[in-house]
């Protein structure tokens, strides 16, 4: 396995990781945002931390406080991360429409974004989803998402991994990483 697809699989493994830990937590949860850090430079710094760490797991996600109300895309423009930090991962709900639904949403040149998304909510073919996209300071990157029970029988989730599942989300992560 070449170097750049070790280590897209490790940040897909992560994303894994982090949308495991979000969903013991169960769904309607706020946003989640995770630093990435090399697990060896954290245990450095916290050794009692050792018994709780996957020391074969080179990366480490390390939740942070809650993101503020508002904006996403405002809240991720502030943040910047330290130079220890080599990614960051972001864990939101969502909802998904089929294919051919936008034509039932509000313009989106004339509505705000809180309409456009109870335009969504309401859809009647609309499926809440978990999303988690995780990037690494050198353009690496991963999304996971969980459909909520889908189809017939609604105990099942359904998971997707793509790196293309969410590019503007992948992108506004990577702009975080910037110097």
């Amino acid at each position: 396995m070449a170097a750049n697809e070790a280590r897209q699989a490790g940040v897909a493994a992560l994303a894994r990781e982090i949308e495991d830990f979000m969903a013991a937590g169960g769904w309607d949860q706020p946003p989640q945002l995770f630093a990435l850090v090399p697990t060896a430079a954290l245990l450095d710094e916290q050794p009692e931390l050792a018994g709780q760490l996957d020391r074969a797991n080179p990366l480490t996600p390390v939740a942070q406080e809650a993101l503020p109300e508002g904006d996403l895309a405002e809240a991720l423009g502030r943040i910047a991360w330290p130079d220890l930090v080599i990614g960051c991962a972001l864990a939101q709900e969502i909802i998904v429409l089929p294919p051919g639904s936008e034509s039932e949403l509000p313009d989106v040149a004339e509505a705000d974004a809180e309409s456009l998304r109870r335009a969504a909510a309401d859809h009647p073919q609309r499926t809440e989803a978990r999303l988690v996209a995780a990037v690494l300071r050198d353009g690496e990157g991963a999304c996971v998402m969980r459909l909520r029970g889908i189809g017939t029988d609604e105990s099942v989730d359904e998971i997707v991994e793509s790196p293309d599942l969410a590019p503007n989300l992948v992108e506004a992560l990577k702009a975080t990483l910037l110097p």
